[in-house]
């Protein structure tokens, strides 16, 4: 199924391992993502928990990047 999402990537490369991300955090929750990549199914905790989690590592990765290039 193609995807409706409007978003586009700054950095279009970065696509695989968004997806990689958002998989590891999945399995870490303990929540089945749909092999056919139909997310209609999913209960809207499932999908903002997946979503909430991975903005919390990716805001830590830039806050990390960040403090290594100001030196602090």
């Amino acid at each position: 199924m193609a995807s409706r999402s409007r978003n586009s990537l700054v950095v279009p490369r970065s696509a695989q391992a968004l997806e990689q991300l958002k998989f590891e955090v999945a399995q870490e929750l303990g929540i089945q993502i749909p092999a056919d990549g139909y997310y209609g199914q999913m209960l809207t905790r499932e999908t903002g928990s997946i979503g909430g989690q991975i903005t919390r590592r990716l805001v830590q990765m830039a806050e990390q990047q960040l403090v290594g290039r100001s030196g602090y």
